[in-house]
């Protein structure tokens, strides 16, 4: 699968049609069922929406014309119901799309189908009812989650961009199991409006690509602002370096360890300055608990409690005592910190995961404990950025890990307003040290 940058490029010139392009990315889904990215694939409609692109009188200026993009199935999208991995969930079709699937739609995006999700999309992987989503690179191990399928899909080179979204870490989680680049957008930048309360404004909207210039190019379109897309080489800035544990109970993994240094290190070759600043993750993970457990508490008001899974059901009780916990002095306190760090730094790089992705296996039907105690210990770089609503990428890092070979990854963060920086960052990385597009691109 070529890239959204040029699919686009060669439609707004006449030298490919879109519904052919469709074509192509339908016969690969096809072809790769076996890692379950799909929760529906739309074959008639994709290819009527495809031509209905070529014919568009603005087809010159579409910025994404006839690119097949993926969009997680947690937003509505017209008709289509919203199931969010769940049997509780409702039926009917949705009358209208997502504002996001809007924009794309404008663009000249065409809605191959809906990626699957961890049910209510409260886990770090990927499974359900219907089947366990794998990773591409190493089908034993999650593709991770919740927008496990967006990942599986773009990593596999079923579609060149998808849509994710990020409540504690499902766009960045995901996309460092599969090497892709993800990013999650500060508070505002992209609409949100997920569930009954975007779990108290930590999660929201963002893309997945396989290249900096696609996320970019797709941040641009979601957040309505072109301007976005434009990556140049940033000034000289200041790099913090931090490798410690978000917790005192999570071991860091020396591949991915390693993998943080080494992206300190080439942007240094880059000429930013580099040094080891440690962040101020929260002493207590109360307020993050909370909301996590209260936002999925909120989202499941309504629904048949006996239709979720069982461990959907304990997260659910524990939301409903943990409301009291979700208090706004919480994300004070660590605003004032965060905000006293970047004084001294620009941007910061973490490691993205402290263990390779866990296994592709029936977490559905493990207890509540395992699942929680399996997605902190692999996957806790990510959340604080939730919490202060600031912006945060996951970018590859070349070669595989040593055990598992899967992908290496980074994180790169920022405060508000700095995501045009974080992706001009990623893309000097991508020049210098680029990385394996998709799993199938392997030598």
């Amino acid at each position: 699968m070529r890239t959204a940058t040029a699919i686009a490029e060669d439609v707004r010139a006449g030298r490919i049609q879109p519904a052919a392009v469709a074509r192509e990315s339908l016969d690969r889904i096809a072809a790769a069922a076996h890692l379950n990215a799909f929760a529906v694939v739309r074959p008639d409609e994709v290819l009527r929406e495809a031509d209905a692109v070529a014919t568009r009188a603005d087809l010159a200026t579409l910025p994404l014309a006839g690119v097949p993009v993926a969009v997680k199935d947690n937003v509505p999208v017209a008709g289509y119901p919203m199931r969010t991995g769940s049997r509780a969930t409702p039926t009917t079709p949705s009358t209208v799309d997502h504002a996001v699937v809007t924009r794309l739609r404008d663009a000249g995006a065409v809605v191959i189908g809906l990626t699957t999700v961890p049910e209510l999309c409260l886990w770090a992987a990927t499974d359900g009812a219907d089947g366990i989503t794998r990773n591409p690179w190493n089908t034993d191990l999650t593709a991770g989650g919740s927008s496990g399928g967006a990942a599986a899909a773009v990593a596999a080179g079923l579609v060149p961009i998808a849509h994710g979204n990020d409540g504690l870490g499902s766009i960045r989680i995901p996309s460092a199991d599969c090497g892709l680049v993800g990013i999650k957008p500060g508070r505002g930048v992209v609409p949100s409006n997920l569930g009954a309360n975007s779990w108290f404004g930590m999660a929201e909207n963002g893309p997945l690509a396989t290249t900096v210039a696609d996320a970019a190019l797709a941040l641009s379109v979601m957040a309505g602002d072109r301007f976005l897309a434009v990556v140049g080489a940033p000034r000289s800035l200041r790099v913090g370096l931090a490798l410690g544990s978000p917790s005192p109970v999570v071991r860091i993994d020396g591949a991915f360890r390693q993998a943080a240094r080494d992206t300190a290190d080439a942007l240094a070759g880059c000429g930013h300055r580099v040094e080891s600043a440690e962040l101020p993750y929260p002493a207590s993970p109360v307020g993050q608990l909370a909301r996590w457990t209260a936002g999925a508490a909120a989202d499941a008001a309504g629904l048949d409690r006996s239709a979720l899974q069982k461990r959907t059901r304990r997260h659910v009780a524990a939301g409903r005592f943990g409301r009291r916990w979700v208090r706004s002095s919480q994300i004070d306190a660590l605003e004032r910190r965060a905000t006293a760090y970047f004084a001294d730094v620009d941007v910061v790089v973490t490691p993205m995961l402290a263990q390779p992705p866990i296994a592709a296996d029936r977490w559905s039907e493990k207890s509540w404990v395992s699942n929680l105690a399996a997605n902190i210990r692999y996957a806790p770089f990510a959340a604080l950025w939730n919490l202060l609503g600031w912006p945060a990428l996951s970018v590859p890092v070349p070669g595989t890990h040593p055990r598992s070979g899967t992908p290496l990854a980074a994180q790169i963060a920022g405060p508000p307003g700095s995501e045009s920086v974080l992706l001009s960052l990623a893309a000097q990385l991508e020049r210098e040290r680029p990385w394996t597009r998709t799993a199938t691109d392997r030598t």
